[in-house]
Formats: structure tokens, C-alpha cells, sequence
């Protein structure tokens, strides 16, 4: 057990840290589009469609699709708390808010059709937030570290280990959800406050909503194929659909941004 352990947690953070170095050394382009791809749900769920049957997957997927609109409600909290309160209490309480969100949104009924309905409402309401709060961008770029790289993958690690092994074991519910928990945004959002303030961390947790269509279509595309196709396949299918998400959100913003010079050139 501890074997399997420590290779999952191995392999999760190799994944993760990886990831998060070659973002930044492709590019804008190639990195943006590399940086939604779902780097902790991808190498948990690769995991659990080894080990388990088709009926535990998909629950767990669909919890896990409640658990991302959960961490949108994550994303409120923090935006809405972290310029007037201190790091750990405004952190604190966005976790704190995840927690009963991720296993309430789990008794919504009617399955994954449903659950995309509820993440397409909240997703809506955590974008009104960040326009209401004109968080449209950082005002600095802000470079992870390699300590943080380190640490975040070192968490992804733990957490998808235990997802993955220990709760699995307790069921597909408390599994999917684990998974689905934000550890990314928990790291991200300490650092940048500590290191660059309230307000790039605020404007960077927010900027990461849309972004996470691309986990949210991995989690539903692995809910709807795992009972027709095999499981390997599955994750192939789940994680192409995550990619081209990623991209299709990539380019919008792309010719966003062009419009938007357009236009200031115009009024200039």
C-alpha cells in the first residue's frame, strides 16, 4: 500500500511541477493553452480508471464536477474578502466555504446534465463578481517561483495519493470530490498575496474561472464516456475534450484583446 502511495504521490507532483515549468517556457500561446489542461485531475483520474469500475467513476466525476462549483464559489470568496482581510482568514474562509459547497452540490439531482446546468449558473455569477469588482487582469505579470512550483506539485501529489487510495476505498463520492479539490488556487492565491499583494492575487484567482471550463469539461466528458468506452480511452477522450476547451478559451481571449487595442487606438 504505502508503495502505491508514494508512486501515485511521485508521479502526480513529476506531472504537475512539469507542467507548470513548461508553461512558462513555451510561450503565451502553447502555455496558455498547457496551463488549463486538468494537471491534478488528470493524473487522479488516470489512476482511478485503472482500479476501479465504470459505476465508481462516473460518481465520482460527477462529484468532482460539483467540487469545481464549489471552488468557484472558492473564487467569490477570496475575490470578495482577500482586500479586507488578512491572507489566512480571507484563505481560511474560502476554504472553509468549499468545503460544505463541494458535499451540498452533491445532493443535487438529475445527474451530469444537470451538474453542467449548476456550474453554467455559478460560473455566470462568479463572472458578474469579477467584472463588478474590475478584476479584467493582473496589473503585473506574476512568476511562480520554483519553491512554489515545488509545493504545489508536492500538495497535487498528496492530495491525488490519498484521493486516489485511501478515500477511494470509503467511496466514489468523498474520492471525486478530493480530487476536485483547489489546491492549485489555494498555492497560487498565498504567494501572489504575500509576494505581489491583494490585488494580483484577487485579479489572478479571478482570471482562473473561465479557465476552469476546461476542468469541468474533463470531469463531465469522463462522467458520460467511462460507460461506453474503455478506460484508457476514456481518458484520452476526457482529456482532448479538456485541451480543445483550453484552446477555444485561449483564442477568444486572443481576439478579445485585439478588439479591445482596436478600440483604444480608435479613441485615441
Amino acid at each position: 500500500m504505502l508503495t502505491i502511495v508514494l508512486t501515485k504521490l511521485v508521479a502526480t507532483a513529476v506531472v504537475v511541477i512539469g507542467v507548470s515549468v513548461a508553461v512558462s517556457k513555451l510561450g503565451p500561446r502553447l502555455g496558455g493553452i498547457l496551463a488549463g489542461t486538468p494537471i491534478i485531475l488528470g493524473p487522479g483520474y488516470f489512476f482511478l480508471l485503472q482500479d476501479w469500475p465504470p459505476e465508481f467513476i462516473r460518481a465520482s466525476a460527477l462529484a468532482t464536477l460539483h467540487a469545481l462549483i464549489a471552488t468557484l464559489m472558492f473564487c467569490i470568496v477570496f475575490i470578495l474578502t482577500a482586500k479586507r482581510l488578512r491572507l489566512s482568514a480571507s484563505l481560511g474562509l474560502a476554504t472553509l466555504t468549499w468545503v460544505p459547497c463541494a458535499f451540498g452540490f452533491s445532493l443535487i439531482p438529475g445527474g451530469i446534465v444537470i451538474a453542467v446546468l449548476v456550474y453554467g449558473l455559478a460560473l455566470l455569477a462568479a463572472e458578474a463578481i469579477r467584472h463588478a469588482q474590475a478584476l479584467d487582469q493582473p496589473k503585473v505579470v506574476a512568476v511562480s517561483g520554483w519553491f512554489d512550483v515545488v509545493v504545489r506539485g508536492l500538495l497535487a501529489g498528496v492530495l491525488v495519493a490519498i484521493a486516489t487510495t485511501l478515500a477511494a476505498r470509503s467511496g466514489a463520492l468523498l474520492s471525486g470530490i478530493l480530487i476536485g479539490f483547489p489546491v492549485g488556487l489555494l498555492t497560487i492565491g498565498w504567494t501572489l498575496h504575500d509576494r505581489y499583494g491583494a490585488d494580483v492575487a484577487r485579479a489572478t484567482i479571478a482570471a482562473s474561472q473561465r479557465g476552469m471550463l476546461s476542468l469541468a469539461a474533463f470531469a463531465a466528458v469522463t462522467a458520460i464516456a467511462v460507460d461506453h468506452l474503455p478506460p484508457m480511452i476514456t481518458f484520452a477522450v476526457a482529456l482532448l475534450a479538456s485541451l480543445i476547451v483550453s484552446g477555444a478559451l485561449f483564442i477568444i481571449s486572443q481576439w478579445l484583446d485585439r478588439v479591445a487595442r482596436k478600440q483604444t487606438l480608435r479613441a485615441q
